[in-house]
C-alpha cells in the first residue's frame, strides 16, 4: 500500500521535470541576433608608423627621466594638446614620431636633454563602424589600411542570419552620402575583389 503514493508522486513529477528541462534548453540556447556591446575603438596593436594624429585621439607623452612632465591627454577639436610646462602644443596632422620631436625641442628650454616618446593609446579620429548581423557590432579603429572584409573579420564575422550578398557601405563626403555594396560570398571565392574597398574614417558597414 505504501508504493501507491510513491508511484503517484513519480507520475506527477515526471512531466514537470521534462518541462523544466525544456525551458532550461530554451534559455541556454537563445537565437543569435548579433546584438553585442559596442566595441570601443581601441588601438589593440600599435598604429602604423605613418599614422597621423587627429582630434579626439588619446595620446601618451612620456619623458624618460621626468615622470612629472609625462601625461596622457586627448587631442582637442582644435588639434592641440595641453601638456605640463608647455601648455598648448599643436598635435593634429603629425605622426607620433614627429610630435615627439616637436615636444622634445620645446621641452629643451625647461629640461636638460629631454627624451620624449609619444604613443597613441586610443584612436577616435579614424574610426569605422559596423552594425547589424555580425558578432560584435560597434566602432573599430583604423590603425592602418583596413578593407571591408577585414572589418567584418574584426567584428567576429557575419551571424547565421546575415544576408551575405547584400552588405552596404555608407560613406559621407563633401559630395553627399554614397552607398556602396559588398558581396561577402563572392569575396570569399576571390571574385569581384574590387568591391573590397579601403574604409575611410566615418564609414559605416551595414550587414543585414
Amino acid at each position: 500500500m505504501k508504493l501507491i503514493p510513491i508511484l503517484v508522486a513519480a507520475i506527477t513529477l515526471g512531466p514537470s521535470t521534462q518541462a523544466t528541462a525544456g525551458e532550461s534548453d530554451r534559455h541556454t540556447s537563445p537565437r543569435k541576433t548579433g546584438a553585442a556591446a559596442p566595441n570601443r575603438a581601441v588601438a589593440d596593436s600599435p598604429p602604423a608608423p605613418d599614422y597621423v594624429i587627429g582630434p579626439g585621439d588619446i595620446i601618451e607623452v612620456a619623458y624618460w627621466k621626468d615622470k612629472d612632465a609625462s601625461a596622457e591627454v586627448a587631442v582637442r577639436p582644435d588639434g592641440r594638446v595641453s601638456l605640463p610646462l608647455l601648455n598648448d602644443v599643436p598635435a593634429s596632422g603629425l605622426t607620433p614620431a614627429e610630435l615627439g620631436e616637436r615636444i622634445t625641442k620645446l621641452a629643451s628650454s625647461f629640461l636638460e636633454d629631454p627624451n620624449v616618446t609619444v604613443m597613441v593609446k586610443q584612436i577616435n579620429s579614424r574610426t569605422a563602424y559596423i552594425v547589424g548581423e555580425v558578432a560584435r557590432p560597434g566602432a573599430y579603429a583604423l590603425t592602418g589600411p583596413v578593407r571591408v572584409l577585414q572589418v567584418i573579420a574584426m567584428a567576429g564575422g557575419p551571424t547565421e542570419f546575415a544576408s551575405l550578398s547584400d552588405i552596404a557601405i555608407v560613406r559621407t563626403s563633401t559630395a553627399g552620402v554614397v552607398t556602396l555594396t559588398f558581396n561577402y560570398r563572392n569575396a570569399l571565392k576571390l571574385k569581384d575583389l574590387d568591391q573590397n574597398i579601403l574604409l575611410a574614417p566615418g564609414d559605416t558597414v551595414i550587414v543585414r
